[in-house]
């Protein structure tokens, strides 16, 4: 299977950056995101204490839809709208005792054809959340465009009492005009950890040539697939119980749970169906895991 592990390819924002387009092409970019419960009266306010950028990462200001005292949304933003050769795109949020944020982007990510030297592009995210914090990472979905090549890193570290839910879409091609994901190779790796401890590890390479990708006992010629993770419910049989009573019976979404965490995966064609119940899953597990309804960004109805 073709791998990407042996790509030179550099994670570090204060790297060598520039505007190359040769096989050393390099463009950095990264934003610092933190978050702290303040005291603001009788209650408790989660505000942005930490927004550093370098590159062409920003964010808008914080949004609270659900009161002052409720959780605290960001629109992360990258104004060039997709990922192109070189690119190298790192993001760290972080988030201290008793805060609540959500987290979500005004648009799909795409992940552009490499260039004729065939130069990766890598995103690494890492998330920290502190006791009694809550963080929903809610993006919406990548698109890869065929002959797409690059390194998708995501880090989760917990603390003991810590909670966060998300879901990562990824779209495979361009199905409508007839553009299928038939070259090109995506790797994707997601550790989360919880009092320093590995609940949840996985690797997965995106190769159209390999017999996986199409295969049944593999991805099965899916071109959408998304995967949605809970961790921090006070009861997961009943979240597990709710998710059969409430979702329709389908072929192309199980949950498992193990270790701690809750895993939705999802399997089919449809970008607008993956989210739609993705939606759905997150009615249903958000008041279980926070007390709180779901609530929907505005930037999600724009």
């Amino acid at each position: 299977m073709m791998t990407l592990s042996s790509m030179p390819v550099t994670h570090r924002a204060d790297a060598k950056s520039g505007h190359s387009f040769d096989a050393n092409r390099h463009w950095a970019a990264s934003l610092t995101l933190g978050f702290c419960a303040q005291n603001s009266g009788d209650t408790r306010v989660t505000r942005m204490n930490i927004a550093r950028h370098y590159g062409p990462l920003r964010v808008q200001r914080p949004f609270y839809p659900e009161g002052k005292d409720g959780c605290c949304h960001v629109y992360l933003l990258h104004p060039p709208g997709g990922v192109v050769s070189g690119d190298a795109l790192n993001i760290d949020i972080s988030l201290t005792k008793g805060a609540h944020s959500l987290i979500t982007t005004p648009a799909a990510n795409k992940l552009y054809k490499a260039d004729s030297n065939g130069v990766a592009w890598s995103q690494t995210t890492n998330l920290k959340v502190d006791d009694n914090a809550i963080l929903e990472w809610l993006p919406q979905e990548t698109l890869a465009f065929d002959g797409s090549r690059g390194l998708q890193v995501f880090n989760i570290e917990l603390a003991k009492t810590a909670k966060c839910l998300g879901w990562e879409i990824l779209g495979l091609g361009r199905p409508a005009s007839d553009l299928p994901f038939a070259t090109g190779c995506i790797e994707q790796r997601f550790k989360l950890t919880q009092d320093g401890k590995p609940l949840w590890l996985e690797r997965q390479n995106l190769d159209p040539t390999h017999p996986r990708f199409n295969g049944k006992w593999g991805q099965g010629g899916a071109t959408v697939h998304g995967t949605f993770w809970t961790v921090g419910l006070n009861d997961p049989a009943a979240a597990i119980a709710a998710l059969r009573e409430q979702l329709p019976p389908s072929n192309n979404w199980a949950a498992t749970y193990r270790r701690d965490v809750l895993l939705v995966r999802y399997l089919g064609h449809e970008r607008n169906q993956v989210w739609k119940f993705f939606e759905q899953v997150r009615n249903i597990l958000r008041p279980l895991l926070s007390g709180h309804q779901a609530t929907i960004p505005r930037i999600w109805l724009t």
